[in-house]
């Protein structure tokens, strides 16, 4: 079975590659999660992070922005001894300042996910790359997305981060055309409805 040139063979990879990169995500908390994961990533493999999801989802109680933002010191150096996870301080402290800024956004009545598929038009980007080198790192969208991002306190928000961070929640279609995800991905783009 023909799979996007970066998957490779680990089972954990596979089935992410599979069932989750590239299908759209509209709930506000998950992609705030998603987020917040894609940041921990740098600098590191995304498979470092995969095989430690779980553990995130432990450890910062289950990504919810309400109890997070009241994370004090103490719960800091229990994070950065929890070894399921990054213990780095300014990813650690990344997190906090997500919640802020999430719950700041909300604030405004305006949900997480209607601010974040704002950038790109509240509709899946489409594209059609033939092989992995195609595929950017980046673009206009990941740009200002970042841009909005850190304006708002957000951190670990650069514009790479961004764009990962699009693909991997279908905000753009990035499954090369010869991989076996790529026909299904693009129908649940067409039909994704931001409203439903």
């Amino acid at each position: 079975m023909k799979r996007c040139a970066w998957c490779g063979s680990d089972p954990i990879y596979v089935k992410y590659h599979d069932e989750v990169w590239g299908r759209p995500v509209s709930d506000s908390r998950d992609l705030f999660a998603k987020l917040c994961l894609d940041g921990q990533q740098a600098g590191l493999s995304w498979i470092t992070i995969l095989k430690k999801q779980d553990n995130y989802y432990e450890a910062y109680d289950n990504f919810n922005p309400e109890i997070i933002q009241h994370y004090d010191q103490k719960k800091i150096e229990a994070l950065l001894q929890n070894k399921g996870i990054v213990r780095n301080k300014l990813k650690v402290q990344s997190i906090i300042k997500n919640a802020k800024g999430y719950l700041a956004i909300e604030s405004k009545g305006q949900s997480f996910s209607d601010y974040l598929w704002s950038f790109i038009g509240d509709k899946p980007i489409q594209n059609n790359w033939k092989t992995f080198e195609e595929i950017p790192v980046t673009s206009t969208e990941s740009e200002a997305m970042a841009k909005d991002l850190k304006k708002k306190g957000f951190s670990f928000v650069g514009s790479t981060i961004c764009y990962a961070f699009m693909q991997a929640v279908g905000m753009v279609q990035d499954h090369t055309t010869d991989c076996h995800c790529y026909i299904s991905c693009q129908e649940e783009a067409a039909k994704f409805d931001l409203k439903q």
